[in-house]
């Protein structure tokens, strides 16, 4: 399973998905983290470059090339929440502390 979540540089949580600007790309397998990646994505810097649905498309292309199959994360605005039920993408909403422990509590 190559699950998303968007980690600040001490590697919890960070509080927000869209304005995150570090987003680890993880693979589990039988309960393990077998691949761990960080991205920097600036998507904090990048958000009010241009509409939101730019933004949204931005998010989703990298989702999408990078074979993300679910997201966890600590909020998430409605419009994006609406994008990852189009793209169904399950998500999982209130996520806190160490991320690497908030991907295996799935």
């Amino acid at each position: 399973m190559i699950i998303c979540v968007p980690v600040t540089p001490s590697g919890t949580v960070d509080p927000s998905w869209g304005r995150a600007d570090r987003i680890a790309v993880t693979e589990v397998v039988d309960g393990a983290i077998i691949n761990w990646n960080e991205h920097d994505t600036f998507w904090n810097t990048r958000h009010d470059d241009g509409s939101h649905g730019s933004h949204h498309a931005r998010i989703a292309k990298f989702l999408i090339e990078n074979k993300v199959e679910e997201v966890v994360a600590n909020h998430m605005g409605e419009g994006m929440v609406r994008m990852m039920e189009t793209m169904k993408i399950p998500t999982h909403l209130g996520a806190e502390g160490e991320a690497k422990a908030a991907v295996l509590s799935l």
